[in-house]
């Protein structure tokens, strides 16, 4: 694969070669990495930045309509906007359905819009283990705006919280009891929370549940990062677009005032040391896959398994193993 050639078409905004490009960051071969390596080395100097959105709401609540709806506004202001869509794959045989790109007809029709799904395969945190990359080379295209949609809602959801400059929550008018459970988590990560579906006989219902998050809101503790009025809850409409101009204006307020009090450039550079770290560990997690250590976990689970040795000497056991010799 010619990199320099690849990294050119990158630059020049080409949506297929983007799209090779992205393949290759998500391969696991060892020399693909090597390849997306020297490609995001190549692109890094162009010091390009989009605008990063993350974005999350419970099943059901309409992530895909309203990604649709907002896509096609910010087109209509002129920018052009990219789409990163992770799946949730299959705990049992590791599919998934991809689907993203069909319930989002219009936008993906758009030349100046690009919807890219893909598998969370086995990471938490609703997002692919290579999102990042992805978006430093959605952001090297050209695009404007990056929305990056997560996989459910959850306390692991502060993944996506550190690849992006602003957290968008997407809620269903009176959603109930089911969300009891994780809206401290995720409220305290969230900047602006958006109850969708404000149309129609849920419109009334919208206001009155938009309202209870809005008080909830303000009990919460009081962020650095954050101007007077944020975070904040608004009501929206992927249906009839009402309120998409209220959240993108909202959202320029506070990137606004992040970057002019320095949280913008700050935050980046913390999210690059995170990031840093968790492939850290990760790469000592992939040593855990290797022929010879997995034969040796093997063995050793199956001698746990017959209670003849303890869990935690085991696990001793396959430290020793894969400390380098003479390291105590």
């Amino acid at each position: 694969m010619d990199i320099q050639d690849l990294a050119g078409r990158v630059q020049s905004g080409e949506r297929r070669a983007l799209a090779r490009a992205i393949t290759l960051v998500e391969s696991g071969r060892a020399d693909h990495r090597a390849q997306a390596g020297a490609l995001l080395d190549q692109l890094a100097p162009l010091g390009r930045q989009a605008l990063r959105i993350g974005l999350s709401g419970t099943p059901g609540v309409g992530k895909s309509t309203f990604i649709e709806a907002f896509g096609m506004f910010l087109i209509g202001q002129g920018l052009k906007v990219a789409v990163l869509a992770v799946d949730p794959s299959s705990a049992r045989s590791g599919g998934s359905i991809l689907g993203d790109k069909t319930r989002m007809e219009q936008l993906s029709r758009e030349k100046n819009a690009f919807i890219r799904p893909s598998p969370s395969q086995s990471q938490l945190g609703g997002v692919a283990r290579r999102t990042r990359e992805a978006v430093a080379l959605c952001e090297a295209a050209g695009f404007d705006v990056v929305l990056i949609e997560t996989v459910g809602v959850g306390q692991s959801e502060t993944m996506v919280a550190e690849m992006s400059d602003l957290f968008l929550l997407l809620l269903a008018p009176a959603g109930g009891d089911e969300l009891q459970g994780v809206k401290r988590g995720i409220m305290e990560i969230a900047d602006l929370i958006l109850v969708n579906k404000a149309d129609g006989d849920l419109k009334q219902t919208a206001m009155r549940t938009c309202a209870d998050y809005a008080g909830a809101l303000r009990l919460l503790r009081k962020r650095a990062y954050d101007p007077a009025g944020f975070p904040k809850a608004m009501t929206v409409s992927a249906v009839t677009q009402d309120g998409l101009a209220d959240a993108w204006a909202a959202i320029g307020e506070l990137i606004d005032w992040r970057r002019a009090n320095g949280y913008w450039d700050s935050r980046r550079a913390q999210q690059s040391r995170h990031w840093f770290e968790e492939d850290v560990r990760m790469g000592l997690l992939s040593v855990l896959n290797r022929k010879d250590t997995r034969a040796r976990i093997e063995t050793l689970g199956a001698q746990v398994a017959a209670g003849k040795l303890s869990a935690s000497r085991a696990a001793e056991d396959i430290l020793a193993h894969l400390r380098p010799t003479g390291e105590p």
